[in-house]
């Protein structure tokens, strides 16, 4: 069934929550003929994401999503069949008010942070209850079919095969960013948060006996990059080179372009919880750079994750891949953690391959969304 859906979410300090609910307002549209609206409030950082956007503009439609800004002042408007609170975001006090009063109620869910702890299954789908009366009910992504799913849309790994089966498609689009690899290089990504450990890894690189180019899309962890470098800022399309480490600076691309950037490395080191994803379905060898947190919970999700991603593997290339995500996110020992990749390489990617392929047996989170809410409309 065909329903109204507003999107709420706040940008606190990365991309990730506007990442991950752009992509899903786009899915709701194009792929379950959903009425979206979403709501932003930080505009900048939407159309950093969505580049046709205009961070001005308080109503725009993109993809066929009505893209609003939330404003600190809110103005009445009608609420949606659906209203979703994205990743604990606080909704405005006279929205609920109106939700409440709406014949039907809106039904009412939290999307939650995505996990691979065993406690998520029990938690997706549970009531809250609220004083207004109001439906709501906690919406847990997740790795199992117990879960909410993971967000992928219907033709990603379609779109994936092909152009990893065409070196001319792949050429073209790093030609695009001004990418041009020797055929002797590996092709590496990093997109992470700042890691004291960074400069150790990059004198290994640079150090070691494979040619390496290493792509960094713009964001945080530039800081520590210019440290190891020395010089002046580091701008897209500033190029360095030591010993066997060439560096490029990248600048920061719409989604569907870091999915290619993604699927044409053969490593990928990711952040946060979108980039992960988008590493998972690219069917190549990663790294996850879990966000921090300061009661250190974010430890217990590397580790359930580990669990989950290395199941299947002979149990040397299983410890070494999980030893070098274990030191990558300790920021010490990188280095070492690497070169003890190096025998295990071509079976991490055909296990990269088959972990991609055995998530993408499930249905997806946007799916599952549509499906769970026609039981309650």
């Amino acid at each position: 069934m065909k329903a109204t859906w507003d999107i709420f979410c706040s940008v606190v300090d990365n991309y990730g929550d506007v990442g991950v609910t752009w992509r899903l307002a786009r899915q709701l549209v194009a792929e379950h003929g959903q009425s979206v609206r979403l709501w932003v409030d930080d505009p900048r950082a939407f159309a950093r994401l969505c580049p046709p956007a205009d961070p001005a503009s308080p109503r725009q439609w993109q993809a066929g999503v009505e893209v609003r800004i939330w404003p600190s002042a809110w103005r009445p408007v009608q609420p949606a069949d659906v209203v979703i609170e994205a990743f604990a975001c606080q909704l405005p006090a006279a929205f609920r008010q109106a939700m409440a009063a709406r014949s039907p109620q809106s039904l009412w869910l939290n999307l939650e942070y995505l996990s691979a702890e065993d406690w998520v299954a029990g938690c997706h789908g549970l009531p809250s209850p609220q004083p207004e009366g109001l439906r709501k009910f906690f919406f847990f992504p997740g790795f199992s079919a117990a879960t909410g799913g993971l967000l992928r849309e219907r033709e990603l790994l379609k779109m994936r095969d092909a152009f990893q089966a065409d070196p001319l498609a792949r050429a073209a689009f790093l030609a695009g960013l001004g990418v041009v690899p020797d055929e002797a290089q590996q092709l590496i990504s990093l997109f992470c948060y700042e890691n004291g450990g960074l400069g150790e890894w990059l004198d290994g690189l640079a150090g070691g006996e494979e040619p390496t180019l290493l792509l960094v899309p713009e964001g945080r962890v530039l800081g520590d990059l210019q440290r190891w470098a020395g010089g002046g800022p580091l701008a897209p399309g500033r190029r360095l080179e030591r010993g066997a480490l060439q560096v490029q600076v990248l600048p920061f691309v719409a989604q569907p372009d870091y999915d290619r950037l993604l699927w044409s490395c053969d490593f990928n080191l990711v952040r946060g919880e979108d980039s992960l994803l988008r590493g998972l379905w690219a069917g190549r060898p990663l790294l996850w750079d879990i966000y921090k947190q300061a009661d250190e919970a974010h430890l217990d999700k590397l580790t359930a994750f580990a669990e989950l991603y290395l199941a299947g593997l002979p149990a040397e290339a299983s410890a070494a891949l999980g030893h070098f995500w274990r030191q990558w996110n300790a920021g010490a020992g990188c280095a070492e953690a690497w070169r003890a990749l190096r025998p295990w390489r071509s079976l991490l990617r055909q296990h990269a391959r088959s972990r991609s392929a055995a998530l993408a047996g499930q249905s997806d989170l946007a799916a599952r969304l549509v499906h769970f809410c026609a039981d309650w409309l």
